[in-house]
């Protein structure tokens, strides 16, 4: 069976950083494995964590509601998601508000 040669293949951009990090030595050996693979997994829990939706209790005014309702039919979705959609636009700095 012929083996397969690797020389040909394409890599993306970052690929090619990792590769050329590698011939130049730019990785150091991590003394304490153990605690560095906890570490980074307690980071990827509270990520995850994060992504979780959380349910909230919210006054708000009945005219804006019905408002909001009206504008979710009109999308054809549930206002509750218009108002999720609406507060992760806010936060990521889609939206600002006039107070």
């Amino acid at each position: 069976m012929k083996k397969k040669s690797f020389r040909n293949i394409v890599l993306t951009k970052d690929e090619k950083e990792l590769e050329e990090s590698f011939s130049f030595d730019k990785w150091e050996s991590i003394d304490d494995l153990a605690t560095w693979k906890k570490e980074l997994q307690e980071a990827a829990q509270d990520t995850l964590e994060f992504r979780k939706s959380k349910r909230i209790t919210l006054r708000v005014n009945q005219e804006d509601l019905y408002k909001l309702k009206v504008k979710a039919i009109q999308k054809n979705i549930p206002y509750q998601t218009l108002l999720k959609v609406l507060i992760r636009d806010f936060v990521e700095g889609d939206y600002s508000v006039k107070l």
